[in-house]
């Protein structure tokens, strides 16, 4: 891999960098406990909004662990993030999509000359449709109805086409109100995936990070459309599961059931799904099989990405962004993730892959 140097470029004020976690050092337990870590320096990260619980939880378990080290992760939007990352703004990027070939086509201003970087999958969770209607607590959605919500042929909650699929739920007559990303959004390019391969007769633009339509509402990061649906009224959108909250979940339907999502059913996906062709070996890039019809797995998913260079010009900031991710793809940091973000962790086959890849950076 070739890890760029994150040049810890003082991220300007144009990123508001949250530093999330303390550097409390661990209360002493005895002779027996682990060597004091000798890592120091800062990162600078940014990318996946839907990445920013995991990350609240892996920067203040990494600092605490490393007294010397500072992270900062700003959930600006997987979009931004690889723009930053790309330009030589991060040491690395957090992303929901992997690099598409423009970008693997060009320089990346992170890493040494004459190398590029590489999509590590760290981050496996549900996308939630999620939902606020009056007096509807449960809700039945197959492909073609929620493609037809968020492109706007579906204009009112009681609309047959929802009816036929919720017999049991009385349905207003109010107006939906449908929430997507404003900004460029790897969420919203696995919405769409997931849209387009299951109903393409309806969904027919190919997936990007940009929302392809001009319909509905569109709202910054995932706390923008968790805040739009929460405050709304008759509204839909979707938002990584662990943001859900007590908001309506809908069901989607597999095979012949309406499934819910749970990070088991989603991590089953990723499990039974190839990598991209035609990539880098240490490219770890996933191309998810939306087409199932296993009810025991949950297609509506997203893998987020830490993007980092095969070399590092700064051999030290290398090394950082590789103790780190290799921290967050490990069997303690994905059970972090877990406890903290209801993410599926990464199979053990697929943490030894990238950790076998995290052992080429430099």
């Amino acid at each position: 891999m070739r890890i760029g140097r994150p040049a810890v470029i003082a991220i300007a004020a144009a990123l508001v960098l949250s530093s999330c976690a303390s550097n409390e050092t661990p209360a002493s337990t005895g002779s027996d406990e682990p060597a004091e870590s000798t890592l120091s320096g800062t990162l600078n990260a940014a990318g996946a909004s839907s990445q920013g619980s995991a990350q609240e939880a892996w920067i203040s378990a990494f600092q605490t662990a490393n007294t010397g080290v500072t992270i900062n992760y700003d959930p600006s939007g997987s979009g931004a993030g690889r723009e930053t990352f790309i330009a030589g703004g991060s040491d690395f990027a957090g992303s929901d999509s992997y690099l598409n070939d423009d970008e693997l086509a060009g320089t990346f201003a992170s890493c040494a000359p004459d190398t590029l970087a590489v999509d590590l999958p760290v981050y496996i969770s549900p996308i939630a449709v999620i939902f606020n209607i009056d007096g509807v607590d449960e809700l039945n959605l197959d492909a073609d109805t929620l493609a037809k919500i968020f492109k706007g042929d579906i204009t009112t909650w009681n609309d047959p086409a929802i009816a036929a699929l919720n017999a049991d739920a009385t349905l207003p007559a109010t107006a939906i109100t449908a929430v997507h990303r404003s900004d460029d959004s790897g969420t919203t390019k696995n919405f769409s995936d997931y849209l387009n391969q299951v109903a393409p007769t309806v969904w027919t633009e190919k997936p990007a990070d940009p929302f392809p339509y001009q319909t509905g509402e569109g709202a910054q990061g995932t706390s923008g459309v968790v805040d739009a649906v929460t405050n709304g009224v008759g509204t839909i959108g979707y938002a990584d599961a662990s943001r859900a909250g007590d908001l309506g979940v809908a069901k989607i339907k597999v095979g012949d059931e309406f499934v819910e999502y749970t990070a088991e059913a989603a991590a089953a996906v990723v499990d039974g799904s190839p990598l991209v062709e035609g990539r880098a070996d240490n490219d770890l890039a996933i191309k998810l099989d939306r087409l199932t019809d296993d009810a025991t797995h949950y297609p509506l998913v997203l893998v987020s990405y830490a993007i980092v260079c095969e070399e590092y010009a700064d051999a030290a900031q290398g090394e950082l962004v590789k103790e780190y991710v290799s921290y967050m793809a490990s069997a303690d940091g994905q059970a972090e993730a877990a406890a903290s973000a209801g993410a599926a962790p990464l199979s053990e086959d697929l943490q030894a892959k990238v950790a076998a890849v995290l052992e080429t950076v430099k």
